[in-house]
């Protein structure tokens, strides 16, 4: 094992660490006290908390221990050590900064600085290629099932929690709560990339078997295949293009500067996608 993979490791370890930290902190700061169920495992322990007074970091780890056995049957691969340690220690923070005195109870406040503080906490760990678990977890699930988006599927588990807290609370604070997810998602965005969350990616490349096999069998998208020649070598090239996710395009960044680091990869954004894997569901044959 060469010295550069282990700090590698390290260093993801650190980030997954730091990011639930964050994730932890923006719970107990932010939307906890403000009682803003802004989707995921939170906004089902902050639900609980508010109806039966369970101490969240509890109902996060009860929730999560069969989320991760389920993971391990059906997901296989896509779990990791790395998975782990951000489902467990996000409940570890909130557990470790319960009784913290630093509290926000405007809920206007509360949805923006802890969607901030959040998606900076996520975009963490995902760089870190972690992840907290929770309902991303069941969102993988539903996408490998059902074949729907994971953007979509996300959207479905975490509008069930928000409109449960319209219930439970009101229905202006569960506004707050869709403003607190839209903020999030903003920001991880940002974090991770820096751009929008679709992403259009053009790779030139003398190698197109190996890329063709990396998208198809890592990330599961198409692509379309154009034949090309190099303006300065004259040598003949294909250009493949194809369009990913956010999560998808930072793991397919990594791939290909591992496995064909010679090819040369254009990320860009993508304002509306229309076609099966997007707006339709996928077709396999």
């Amino acid at each position: 094992m060469s010295n550069r993979y282990v700090k590698s490791t390290f260093f993801d370890y650190l980030l997954i660490i730091l990011g639930a930290s964050l994730v932890g902190l923006s719970f107990n700061i932010f939307l906890l006290p403000s009682r803003i169920a802004a989707g995921g495992i939170s906004g089902v322990s902050t639900i609980l908390y508010e109806l039966f007074g369970f101490n969240p970091a509890y109902v996060q780890w009860i929730i999560n221990i069969p989320l991760i056995i389920l993971g391990l049957l059906l997901a296989g691969k896509e779990f990791s050590t790395k998975t782990l340690v951000g489902t467990f220690f996000v409940p570890f923070v909130i557990w470790l900064t319960g009784g913290i005195e630093l509290s926000v109870d405007n809920p206007l406040l509360s949805s923006i600085y802890g969607g901030i503080l959040l998606g900076i906490g996520l975009g963490i760990v995902y760089r870190g290629n972690g992840s907290t678990g929770g309902t991303a977890l069941i969102a993988q699930l539903l996408k490998k099932y059902t074949g729907i988006s994971s953007g979509f599927s996300q959207l479905i588990v975490d509008g069930v929690v928000v409109i449960t807290s319209a219930f439970v609370f009101n229905f202006e604070l569960a506004l707050y709560a869709l403003m607190s997810i839209y903020v999030t998602s903003k920001v991880i965005d940002f974090v991770q990339l820096q751009t929008s969350p679709t992403k259009l990616v053009l790779i030139i490349t003398e190698n197109e078997k190996k890329v063709q096999e990396i998208i198809q069998n890592e990330i599961d998208r198409g692509l379309t295949k154009v034949k090309s020649t190099g303006g300065f070598s004259d040598n003949e090239k294909t250009m493949i293009f194809c369009v990913v996710e956010q999560s998808e395009a930072v793991y397919l960044k990594k791939l290909l500067q591992t496995a064909e680091p010679s090819s040369f990869v254009i990320f860009l954004n993508a304002s509306e996608i229309l076609g099966l894997g997007f707006s339709k569901a996928k077709r396999y044959q």
